[in-house]
């Protein structure tokens, strides 16, 4: 292969190919014109070894040295060496585990029912009583329970951007450059609109007004911040003294999104629904960009994989029946 040319045309198609198939590849070209640039500095001609590619692994930039960012950078070389291999029959593919598993995401704290709405109740008694602040926080973390929106997605809304007529919220431009529009629930608009009636007695709605406002000093009627969301969260967490069900050092604002997931996809395990049928659409609901970071729910959620195992021994036992 001549080294710099042919297999920098060759990672721009594959890049292509897969754009079109809808991922987003999110640093992947500069990762594999990195390594088209170190193939080039070895003045290797000829099929790409796994020798090569292990080698290539360990130039980290940051040199944190460490297996498991060796193992990320080449299970995403190993995606594209696939590919190549199908024009170039001589590629070796890299054994996935090299160096060891990659790093995997930690399992959250899944909220039980009663503690959000221990939480709820709390936030109506932050300080300043009276003021629009309990109401915001109260309506922030209800919010971010009954839809899954990210903390930012939540604090970035747009007064028009809530849309209580017809139970809408648009979400502009989130996480991956995109934007969706999300039906609500009837109680959840109701619990928005008694938020907007509270908000707009203290200021009036003007246009491309923040929904969600911060109602202190300078900050009055600014968008509320997320440090000022994490703060008043982790605050009300420990004064309500949660025992840690996840990975994470404590539970955290964010698993309040996990946990609307681990629902939902529990409520249809309990209506027998198929769930790869619902897949699709649960991903898009959230705003993922690939959706196997939607399925990372069936394997890493303790109370999901406890329903899945329950439902193959219940498929197990019939097909046993069924031969006696």
């Amino acid at each position: 292969m001549n080294a710099q040319i042919s297999l920098q045309r060759r990672i721009d198609e594959y890049l292509a190919e897969r754009r079109r198939l809808g991922f987003e590849l999110r640093s992947r070209d500069t990762l594999l014109a990195g390594f088209a640039r170190y193939v080039a500095e070895r003045h290797h001609d000829g099929p790409l070894t796994v020798e090569l590619m292990t080698d290539w692994a360990r130039q980290d930039k940051q040199h944190r040295g460490t297996p498991g960012t060796w193992a990320v950078r080449l299970a995403r070389l190993r995606h594209f060496a696939r590919y190549l291999q199908q024009f170039e029959p001589d590629t070796e593919i890299p054994d996935a585990f090299t160096f060891g598993p990659e790093p995997g995401r930690v399992a959250p704290h899944i909220f039980h029912e009663e503690e959000i709405i221990d939480l709820l109740a709390a936030a109506r008694q932050l300080e300043p009583r009276g003021s629009l602040r309990p109401a915001t926080y109260e309506t922030l973390f209800g919010l971010m329970a009954s839809t899954g929106l990210r903390v930012s997605e939540a604090l970035h809304l747009h007064d028009d951007d809530v849309d209580l007529k017809n139970g809408l919220l648009t979400v502009r431009q989130t996480k991956f450059a995109k934007s969706r529009r999300l039906p609500i629930h009837p109680s959840t608009a109701e619990a928005l609109l008694r938020y907007r009636r509270q908000r707009m007695q203290q200021i009036p709605t003007a246009a491309d007004m923040p929904f969600l406002i911060s109602s202190r000093g300078r900050r009055l009627g600014q968008p509320l911040g997320d440090r000022q969301a994490h703060r008043v969260f982790n605050e009300l967490r420990d004064s309500l003294g949660w025992v840690n069900r996840g990975g994470h050092a404590a539970p955290r604002l964010h698993d309040l999104r996990h946990t609307f997931v681990v629902r939902r996809l529990m409520l249809w395990h309990a209506e027998d629904t198929d769930i790869d049928q619902m897949m699709l659409a649960l991903s898009t609901y959230l705003g993922h960009a690939e959706i196997f970071y939607t399925y990372w729910y069936l394997t890493a959620v303790p109370e999901l994989m406890s329903l899945a195992g329950a439902k193959f021994e219940r498929f197990v036992d019939l097909g046993g029946n069924g031969d006696e």
